[in-house]
C-alpha cells in the first residue's frame, strides 16, 4: 500500500494545515514558500541585517539566523529592531531562530523572531517539560516551531535503537510532534534533512505515511543539507527536493548552497515554478500492480542485462552508448521511454511499473526534450523530471535533450551525470559534502571550499565533506571518505571517514594535511597533466 500520497498516477499536493510564520503562510492551499539563512555572525547585527535584506530583495520571505548561545539569541532582539526600522520586518519579511544544543536558547529567540528551529536530536527524555514551556511560549507569542530532524546529529538514544536510518528521524520526528499533538498545539512545521539524497527522500515520505496513520496534517519544510556550489549544488538538490516536490510533498523550501545566501532563492523559485501546473498535466497509464514499488528503501528493478545496459551496470548516457546497443535499442530489446507529459515522473513511473508487473525485464532509457535558453532552469527541470526515477532504481539510462541556445553539449553531458551522482547511482566525480555556512562557520567557507575543490576535483567518486563547524558537521558527512571541519578559529580536524585523524590543526596546513591523507588512504591519483 503505498500511504505517503493520494496518487502515484495523479499529482494531487498533500493536504495540510495551514501555519502562520509572520507574514507569511506555510501549507494549506497557500503557494509553496522559498527560503534562505544568513551566514553572518549573529552578533554582527549589520551584517545581518545587510544580508538579509538582499535575501528579501531576491525574493526570499523567510530569513533564519542562527542563534547558538545566549547572546546570539538576545542579539535576535537588535536584528529585529533595526530591520523594522528599515520597513522590511514585519511586513516583508517572516524571521525564524536556529537553535542548537541549548533549549533554554529557543526560549529566548521566542521573543523576538517569527519561528523557532529546534532539533530533536539535542532534546532528552527528561528535557520534555523544556518542550512544553517552549509550546507554551511560542502559543502566548504566536510563534511557530520547527520540528528540524538532521540525519547527520540524531539523538544517541535514537541512533542506538534505530539505527543511522531514515526510520530514526521520523521517530525523532514523531516524538515532537506528538508533544505538539498532545499540547494542542498546530503550528508546526517539520524538516528531515540530509546530505545523502535517498536518506532525504525516504525520510520523509516515511514520515508522512506515519503522520497519516495518526491523523497529522503538519506542513514540510523541504532540503538537502551539505549541498555544495555551483552546478553539483543546484542539480543535487533539485534531484532531492524535486523527487519530494513530484510527489505532491512540501510546503516551504529551502536550497542549501555554500555561496551567498542571496544565491539560494532563484533555485528555489525555479523549482517550485516547475510544480506550478503540474496539476493540469495529461493522464498517465494506470498503474496495475502498485506493490511492486518500493518507495521506502532503495530498490533497483530487475533488469536483463544488454552490453553495458541494465542488470548491475550503471546506468549509461545514451551518448555513451556504443554500435552494438543501438542495436539493441532497434530490434526493442531495449526500451527509450520519452516523455511529453507535464508530469513525466508520473508517466515514466507508470510505464516502467506497468513494464515489469507484465515480466519485462527490458533496461529502460528514459528520454526528453526541452527547449531552454537558461542553463539554471534547465538544470532545475530535468533534475526534478529524470531524478525521481533513479532514485527509486527504475531507470538505466538517460537521454536530455534541449532546443534552446546557450547550452553547450558538454553542459547537458555534466548536467546528465550530475543527476546519476545525485541519485548515487553512478559516481563520476568528486563529490563534496559542503555545508551552506552560517553565523556558526569558523572560516571562510566558500574560499576553502574553492581552494580544496582545484586541489582534489580530479578524484573521481571520491566523497569530502567540507564543514563550517562541528554542529552537524561530523553526522552530515558520515558517509563521506575524507573530512575538513572547523574546529575553532583558524583550526580544522580532519576525518578519515567517521574517525577524527588530526584534531586543530592550523588552517593554513590543513589542505595539504588533508590530501597527504588522501594519500595515505590510497585513493590519491595525481592529476592529468
Amino acid at each position: 500500500m503505498i500511504d505517503f500520497c493520494d496518487s502515484l498516477e495523479r499529482y494531487l499536493r498533500r493536504k495540510t494545515d495551514p501555519v502562520r510564520v509572520g507574514c507569511t503562510v506555510i501549507g494549506g492551499e497557500n503557494p509553496i514558500v522559498v527560503q534562505s539563512m544568513t551566514n553572518t555572525d549573529t552578533l554582527d547585527t549589520e551584517g545581518c541585517v545587510a544580508q538579509t535584506e538582499r535575501i528579501v530583495a531576491a525574493g526570499g520571505p523567510v530569513v533564519r539566523l542562527t542563534a547558538p548561545g545566549r547572546r546570539e539569541g538576545e542579539n535576535l532582539r537588535a536584528i529585529r529592531d533595526a530591520l523594522q526600522k528599515r520597513g522590511v520586518w514585519p511586513d516583508r519579511v517572516a524571521l525564524v531562530a536556529d537553535i542548537h544544543f541549548t533549549p533554554e536558547v529557543a526560549m529566548i529567540a521566542a521573543e523576538y523572531v517569527d519561528k523557532v528551529r529546534i532539533n530533536p536530536g539535542n532534546y532528552r527524555d527528561e528535557d520534555g517539560e523544556k518542550l512544553r514551556a517552549l509550546i507554551a511560549r511560542c502559543r502566548e507569542r504566536g510563534v511557530a516551531l520547527r520540528i528540524g530532524v538532521n540525519h547527520g546529529s540524531l539523538a544517541p538514544r535514537m541512533v542506538d535503537r534505530w539505527g543511522d536510518t531514515p526510520r530514526g528521524m521520523v521517530e525523532s520526528a514523531m516524538e515532537m510532534l506528538r508533544v505538539c499533538r498532545d499540547e494542542n498545539f498546530h503550528d508546526a512545521v517539520v524538516s528531515m534533512k540530509s546530505s545523502n539524497v535517498r536518506v532525504m527522500v525516504h525520510a520523509y515520505r516515511m514520515l508522512v505515511a506515519a503522520m497519516r496513520a495518526e491523523g497529522m496534517r503538519y506542513p514540510l519544510h523541504l532540503g538537502v543539507t551539505e549541498a555544495g556550489d555551483g552546478t553539483d549544488g543546484r542539480v543535487k538538490s533539485a534531484v532531492g527536493i524535486g523527487t519530494l516536490l513530484a510527489d505532491g510533498l512540501g510546503d516551504t523550501v529551502r536550497v542549501s548552497l555554500t555561496e551567498p545566501p542571496e544565491n539560494e532563492i532563484p533555485v528555489a523559485r525555479e523549482l517550485v515554478a516547475c510544480f506550478a501546473d503540474r496539476s493540469e498535466h495529461e493522464p498517465v497509464e494506470p498503474i496495475t500492480d502498485v506493490s511492486i514499488y518500493s518507495p521506502y528503501e532503495y530498490c533497483r528493478r530487475g533488469t536483463d542485462s544488454v552490453g553495458r545496459l541494465g542488470g548491475t551496470n550503471v546506468p549509461l548516457l545514451y551518448e555513451e552508448l556504443n554500435e552494438e546497443e543501438h542495436k539493441a535499442i532497434d530490434q526493442q530489446r531495449v526500451v527509450v521511454l520519452e516523455s511529453t507529459n507535464r508530469n513525466p515522473v508520473a508517466d515514466w513511473r507508470a510505464r516502467i511499473l506497468n513494464l515489469t508487473a507484465r515480466g519485462d525485464r527490458r533496461p529502460v532509457i528514459l528520454c526528453r526534450r526541452y527547449r531552454e535558453d537558461s542553463l539554471l532552469r534547465l538544470q532545475v527541470r530535468a533534475a526534478s523530471d529524470f531524478g525521481p526515477l533513479f532514485v527509486d532504481g527504475l531507470a538505466d539510462g538517460i537521454r536530455i535533450e534541449n532546443e534552446g541556445e546557450g547550452v553547450s553539449p558538454q553542459q547537458l553531458r555534466e548536467l546528465a551525470l550530475g543527476i546519476l551522482q545525485a541519485a548515487r547511482v553512478r559516481m563520476s566525480k568528486t563529490e563534496y559534502i559542503a555545508c551552506p555556512g552560517c553565523g556558526r562557520t569558523l572560516y571562510d567557507l566558500q574560499k576553502t571550499l574553492a581552494t580544496i575543490r582545484a586541489r582534489t576535483s580530479h578524484l573521481k567518486g571520491l566523497k569530502i565533506g567540507v564543514m563550517g563547524c562541528i554542529v552537524n558537521g561530523p553526522g552530515e558527512m558520515a558517509d563521506a571518505d575524507y573530512g575538513y571541519v572547523g574546529a575553532g578559529r583558524g583550526r580544522v580536524t580532519l576525518y578519515k571517514g567517521r574517525e577524527v585523524v588530526r584534531r586543530a590543526i592550523p588552517q593554513e596546513e590543513a589542505l595539504d594535511a588533508l590530501v597527504e591523507l588522501i594519500r595515505e588512504g590510497g585513493d590519491w591519483t595525481d592529476p592529468e597533466p
